[in-house]
């Protein structure tokens, strides 16, 4: 997380749409001008919010893909008119559109202060270091007046009528124009100068050439914005060969990171299967640590460490190029778990001196790494030399022990006292009493976000990417502005 925070500033898993951005650059513009402070900014955005979901829920239009925030929730307060102070309501927040006192600011805000379009100062929005321009908030000035001056209940043909621009969806040439400066880092002619950008900009604007060029490499392949990455800087040649990619150092990161996320990913599968074995608190299923060893025991092949090493995929070409072992492990079915072992093992052997390039292999391990760290490509490694003569069996035993120890160490970690009953609180979903393991609540096997499908999306919404005949493209503003094309 650590390398996909460096790698793609100002995005992410949770930020969706550019049209959010632009609505809060506007109340931050307006906030400065009205001198609102900290409860006034927060009561104009959850009132924003709420015309925002209403609007597209009036205009009939929502659908997948363009589905606005808290609209499921606001539904509720809509019949002939829209309910606005109740479903805006910040005392009674469970029952409002959103149970967070900053409704969906939570979700843009750090990604909008990364971005350089809002500040926060002292709790209050302000215009960050690119302030939003005036055609912009003009388009939102009828929101933003019904919002602040509306009464409890706001008419929803008014709303539709007044701020019918700013809906979701709509097409905005001035929007595009101004976030596509500043999520690509450049000006108005579409060209890039290094100086006037901050690191991030440039570390931001860095990853969409990456993902440009990316499209226009395997594009046709019609696979995800994330597998199409993977294609273009992990695995063949396009890397070192490529005239766009070889000159951008950030793509080194990228294959470090993604190589690293077969592992993670692993990981999180092997966990949750694990988890989904044991009972509740009742008793009923909860089990030792033995049953647990046993249940990935049993599954791992009867031959030793040695044998399960040699027959993994090949990892690389004659010509030292990476091979694709991991995908042809997932596909056959990353839901088994000694599939989710091997994929481990191909991690460890990833993570040997001399497999990877110094710059690469520094991402892949972790940049502040300072020695081993717990399940870590090394760690696994450890094992892998330990138990080489060993049955398979035994390594599978030794990685459920560790998985329990890592889970018992994250859990003393977050460990904190509970102000109603003055006790410790221990938040995990995994406990143990009377030597036995019983759960709460079952662990997410999904991969951990890159941020690379919403970056991804992000382009499809200013103009630089398209999807045509199913297939991702870059689009001819696309090449020009992210130089994808040498």
């Amino acid at each position: 997380m650590r390398a996909v925070d460096r790698l793609v500033p100002g995005v992410s898993t949770v930020t969706r749409y550019i049209r959010y951005h632009s609505l809060y650059a506007a109340i931050a513009a307006h906030a400065e001008r009205k001198s609102l402070d900290l409860t006034a900014c927060r009561r104009l955005v959850r009132r924003c919010e709420v015309l925002m979901a209403a609007l597209r829920h009036d205009a009939g239009t929502a659908d997948g893909a363009w589905s606005p925030h808290g609209a499921d929730r606001v539904r509720r307060f809509c019949a002939h008119e829209l309910d606005l102070a109740r479903a805006a309501d910040e005392e009674n927040l469970s029952q409002s559109y959103s149970p967070r006192r900053w409704g969906f600011w939570d979700q843009y805000g750090g990604s909008a202060t990364v971005l350089g379009i809002v500040e926060v100062q002292d709790g209050a929005l302000r215009p960050g270091r690119h302030a939003c321009p005036a055609a912009l908030r003009e388009l939102f000035a009828p929101l933003l007046s019904l919002a602040e001056q509306g009464g409890d209940v706001v008419c929803l043909a008014e709303l539709e009528q007044a701020a019918r621009a700013a809906a979701l969806g709509t097409p905005s040439p001035v929007e595009q124009d101004w976030l596509t400066q500043v999520l690509t880092a450049t000006d108005a002619r579409g060209a890039h100068t290094p100086q006037d950008w901050e690191a991030s900009d440039r570390t931001r604007r860095a990853t969409f050439r990456i993902l440009g060029r990316a499209i226009d490499l395997h594009g046709q392949e019609g696979q995800g914005y994330e597998e199409t990455l993977r294609s273009a800087v992990v695995f063949g040649e396009d890397m070192t060969t490529d005239p766009v990619l070889a000159v951008i150092p950030e793509t080194a990161g990228w294959q470090g990171l993604l190589l690293r996320h077969y592992s993670v990913g692993a990981w999180r599968r092997l966990w949750a299967a694990l988890v989904a074995g044991i009972g509740s608190a009742s008793g009923e299923a909860d089990r030792t640590a033995q049953e647990l060893r046993d249940w990935l025991a049993q599954q791992a092949p009867a031959r030793q460490v040695r044998e399960i090493v040699e027959e993994l995929p090949p990892l690389r070409s004659p010509d030292g190029l990476l091979l694709p072992a991991e995908r042809k492990l997932l596909a056959e079915g990353g839901d088994v778990p000694m599939v989710n072992v091997r994929l481990l093992l191909v991690g460890a052997l990833r993570s040997r001196e001399g497999h990877l390039p110094d710059d690469v292999r520094s991402v892949f391990l972790g940049r502040r790494r300072q020695s081993g760290e717990f399940l870590d490509p090394t760690w696994v490694d450890g094992l892998v030399r330990d138990y080489h003569h060993r049955p398979a069996r035994d390594l599978a035993a030794r990685l459920v022990d560790d998985m329990l120890s890592q889970s018992r160490r994250v859990a003393l970690g977050k460990l904190r006292t509970d102000p109603a009953t003055g006790g410790l609180k221990v938040f995990s979903r995994l406990h143990v009493r009377n030597e036995r393991y019983f759960k709460t609540g079952d662990e997410g096997d999904s991969d951990i976000g890159t941020r690379i499908p919403q970056l991804g999306v992000f382009g499809q919404q200013l103009g630089l990417f398209a999807v045509q005949d199913g297939y991702h493209v870059v689009t001819e503003a696309g090449r020009r502005i992210l130089e994808t094309v040498r």
